[in-house]
């Protein structure tokens, strides 16, 4: 990325990009050296907690929050660059910043959406990086694709609200840091409006009918650096009326909040994956011979990295047009932008790190480099915050109506 942005952007790429260097990708192997003699994969490795604190005392804290009272006051395309920084170290870096989903994503909820109180109990230590949490939506049952369709039912008796339902792909609920989870549920499920039938409530981890049964595969990882994806199991669990985020039937509008902001942090972060993949299948082909000649000398090589740099290219510019419609013209404004990157990058990102691993042969599915890993986190984007045929459902509708 050669085009410049404004000074204050340009000093924290500067800044984050020497704490990269110096501190996140050495620390890489030591977490999972440090992780492998611990007594829970699930616990957090000391190496974590170092770089938090030289994070923060570097001034790299909370960047992707835009409110000055709470975070940076970054603006989504200030942002965008730093996030897709993070993207070439997605296991550490993010967590390292305190800029790690789902829990970006829960404390936009709590600062727009919370009332002073929940932003005293759960807001302030998310921020001061104390504590971990999770958005329980998913569910096993249903097509949650469609929001609409969840089941846990969030019923009121008196000043409680009893919780029941089965969640899963539950991000960061195994981490032991976890202590609070934001639930959607249904508090009117006969209501006429569908929109208007669900509702989120704060659940604390350690509330009596909440079970964390297991932790979720994603193509056989389990993602211990950010705490896992659980199976969650909420049997008659209860929590005061008090915990209720704004409003009974919020919900759904509030998912839509938290998702846009969430979806274009996700693309840069993929951006910086695509990024490492180019440059580890660079230093591959310089560095290997097949067949009389450097890997770089073959034509099809020269064409997997230029359709790469190319790729690349494309979709950076789409994700930056897309922040900068978020902060000129809102969310709402820019809706069709976040719905084209969430189709576009991770499709290409998947691309890209397929033909870096081709590239490495055996080892670009092992454990020795980051690309199997990076690939399996980018194809579970193509579903995650939404999988591409809804969005090109309602991205087509929006393109037909101008001709209608």
């Amino acid at each position: 990325m050669d085009f410049a942005f404004d000074a204050r952007t340009e000093e924290l790429r500067a800044r984050l990009l020497a704490f990269m260097d110096e501190y996140v990708y050495p620390a890489e192997a030591v977490a999972e050296e440090q992780r492998a003699a611990l007594a829970s994969p699930w616990d957090t490795p000391a190496v974590v907690e170092e770089l938090k604190t030289e994070a923060r005392r570097q001034g790299l804290w909370n960047l992707f929050l835009p409110d000055a009272e709470y975070g940076a006051g970054l603006t989504n395309l200030q942002y965008a660059p730093l996030a897709e920084i993070t993207g070439r170290s997605p296991h550490l870096a993010p967590v390292a910043l305190n800029c790690a989903a789902p829990d970006t994503g829960n404390m936009e909820v709590l600062a727009q959406f919370g009332d002073e109180r929940q932003r005293k109990q759960w807001l302030e230590p998310l921020l001061a990086g104390e504590i971990r949490s999770a958005f329980a939506m998913t569910e096993p049952e249903v097509a949650s694709s469609d929001a609409t369709n969840v089941t846990t039912l969030i019923e009121r008796e008196g000043d409680e609200y009893v919780i029941t339902g089965r969640k899963w792909y539950i991000s960061g609920a195994m981490n032991p840091d976890c202590r609070i989870f934001i639930v959607m549920g249904k508090t009117d499920a006969d209501g006429p409006d569908i929109r208007r039938q669900q509702s989120m409530v704060l659940v604390p981890r350690d509330t009596p009918g909440v079970t964390v049964r297991r932790a979720m595969r994603v193509f056989g990882y389990e993602d211990h650096s950010h705490g896992g994806h659980a199976e969650v199991v909420f049997d008659h669990a209860r929590v005061p009326v008090s915990h209720l985020v704004g409003e009974e039937g919020g919900g759904f509008a509030i998912a839509q909040a938290r998702l846009g902001p969430g979806r274009i942090h996700h693309c840069m972060r993929l951006i910086g994956m695509a990024e490492r993949a180019i440059e580890l299948m660079c230093r591959r082909a310089v560095s290997r011979t097949a067949f009389g000649k450097a890997l770089a000398q073959q034509g099809v090589v020269h064409n997997w990295i230029a359709d790469a740099r190319v790729t690349v290219e494309q979709v950076r510019l789409l994700v930056l047009k897309t922040a900068w419609l978020m902060d000129t013209a809102g969310n709402k404004g820019a809706h069709t932008e976040i719905q084209a990157i969430k189709i576009a990058t991770p499709r290409a990102v998947v691309g890209i790190l397929d033909r870096a691993i081709q590239l490495h042969g055996a080892g670009g599915f092992s454990q020795d480099l980051p690309l199997a890993e990076l690939y399996a986190a980018a194809r579970t984007l193509m579903i995650a915050d939404g999988p591409d045929e809804v969005h090109q459902r309602s991205l087509a509708r929006r393109e037909l109506k101008k001709y209608l």
